[in-house]
């Protein structure tokens, strides 16, 4: 893509996260996921696209944990295979949940969110407006302790294919319950970072934006 065709965003030099307006509990445990619910696969790829008008109204913890199952959560307990392929089982992308009571990183493991920053940082997760107004945005961090197992010149590839894999998995099963998303790649890494409370190992690469569509 060319210079010309980029879109020209603010830098957001001066955006900070807000402070939250409910105290942001250490974890969250998550409620076991509901398999049999939901539209089938076809009708949900039928149904997938890509929205930029959400409802304020927040996710239940139900829709809230499979969402997160659904994205990247354990599906196979005797390997710990999980939804998402990641190359050699590396798993080098983590998934952060921007909340209006604080930032939360998914533990697939113990299918629980646990509290990494108390501010709301939805705002930071992109330039477009809607980002700091859905009820939450995920933001697809790469861990490079893992990812740079991998041989150099295959890190990126694998790192990108792995986190669009987890994205697909999230548009899929917001088509099939009714939800509305929107995958976003312009982002500020230097600013989500600090609000994520990431180290020098971890960065942000892709966002996603979650919420109930606004009907004309």
């Amino acid at each position: 893509m060319s210079e010309a065709m980029l879109p020209s965003y603010d830098p957001m030099q001066h955006i900070l996260p807000r402070p939250t307006v409910h105290t942001a509990p250490a974890t969250i445990a998550l409620t076991r996921p509901q398999q049999e619910d939901g539209a089938s696969l076809m009708t949900a790829l039928s149904k997938r696209q890509s929205v930029r008008a959400f409802a304020p109204t927040p996710l239940s913890l139900q829709q809230l944990s499979e969402l997160l199952w659904a994205a990247d959560g354990i599906n196979r307990a005797e390997t710990g295979g999980r939804t998402a392929p990641s190359a050699h089982g590396l798993n080098e992308i983590d998934v952060y949940v921007a909340l209006p009571e604080g930032v939360y990183q998914y533990e697939p493991g113990a299918h629980q969110l646990r509290l990494k920053h108390a501010v709301d940082a939805r705002n930071l997760t992109g330039y477009q407006d809607f980002v700091g107004k859905a009820p939450l945005d995920l933001v697809y961090v790469v861990n490079h302790a893992r990812a740079d197992q991998m041989p150099k010149t295959l890190r990126e590839t694998f790192a990108g294919v792995a986190a669009g894999a987890i994205s697909q998995n999230v548009s899929l099963y917001c088509a099939s319950v009714g939800l509305g998303c929107v995958v976003r790649g312009w982002l500020n890494q230097r600013l989500l970072a600090e609000s994520l409370s990431l180290n020098e190992d971890e960065i942000p690469v892709l966002a996603q934006t979650v919420g109930w569509p606004v009907t004309a």
